[in-house]
């Protein structure tokens, strides 16, 4: 805890109880009063403090401002994408609570060689459309299987959303299977771009930054409470809860089933580099670049 901040993390009535055995009787509720009256109430740790800075943060952060702007005054699509929290599928607990009239019995341990799988849900979240998205897969989160769930979307959605659209926004953290370092990404986002028949630019969140990522705290976050309590017993439950998330400012969410197997270890092909059409910026490229169909 900080120095010079005064904090305790006894119950009232353990303080009541301490307080008794030192002589002076003071009842919980008087506990109350005294806490309340120097400023101490009930607070959770917070995650807020960056575990690294990277020199470039800022620029990258006013880089995504402008990207965005843009794309959005055209009326061109741009997405945030990132995978959720992975989970076990079968009778395990998870986080949160539920009105019931019994109780609701889980395994005593959480062990994936007891379970059926795990749930590997990939988002897709439309900035301009408040529009969310997600692919579930029981097999391997890899690059193939993001650009795979980014194609889904558009073959289902947003080609129909945003039908004269010449090219795409991608914003992105920098590791996981969108990682900013892995030329695998890079070769299955060409092939997405061919196969789209659009061009692609990807912008990556600094180190360290992936909360600030929208997809975090307007998609994922709702989808968290929507499913809170609830056992993942079958694929088909945790889509069925998660279809349910809405919020008052206009969120919706649809949600597939991938049944796609994808590789774990895949390496680009021999003559990747030599045909590469990973376009670099000349600003940040390493954050920052976009693919380009051969019909473009």
């Amino acid at each position: 805890m900080r120095v010079g901040v005064l904090w305790t993390n006894l119950s009232r009535c353990e303080i009541s109880r301490r307080l008794a055995e030192m002589g002076t009787s003071a009842s919980r509720h008087t506990v109350r009063k005294l806490l309340k009256k120097h400023g101490l109430g009930q607070r959770k740790t917070r995650k807020k403090k960056a575990l690294g800075y990277h020199p470039n943060r800022d620029a990258q952060f006013q880089n995504i401002a402008k990207l965005k702007a843009e794309y959005l005054e055209k009326g061109e699509p741009v997405i945030s994408i990132d995978t959720k929290k992975k989970e076990l599928i079968g009778n395990f607990s998870r986080d949160g609570h539920t009105y019931s009239q019994a109780p609701v019995d889980t395994l005593d341990h959480d062990f994936p060689s007891a379970s059926e799988g795990k749930l590997i849900p990939h988002g897709i979240y439309d900035l301009a459309r408040n529009q969310g998205h997600i692919n579930l897969n029981t097999s391997h989160d890899t690059s193939e299987f993001c650009c795979d769930s980014i194609r889904h979307w558009w073959q289902h959605y947003g080609r129909q959303y945003y039908p004269n659209a010449r090219r795409l926004l991608l914003l992105c953290d920098g590791g996981g299977s969108n990682s900013a370092n892995r030329h695998v990404f890079k070769e299955a986002l060409q092939l997405l771009s061919e196969w789209l028949g659009i061009e692609i630019r990807v912008a990556h969140y600094p180190p360290y930054c992936s909360k600030y990522n929208p997809i975090e705290h307007r998609l994922f976050s709702h989808i968290t409470r929507a499913c809170q309590g609830v056992v993942f017993h079958t694929v088909a439950i945790a889509k069925q809860f998660m279809e349910k998330t809405k919020t008052r400012t206009g969120l919706t969410v649809t949600v597939d089933i991938l049944t796609g197997v994808y590789q774990t270890g895949k390496k680009c092909a021999d003559n990747f580099f030599e045909n590469m059409k990973i376009i670099f910026d000349d600003y940040l490229p390493r954050w920052n670049y976009r693919t380009v169909p051969s019909s473009n």
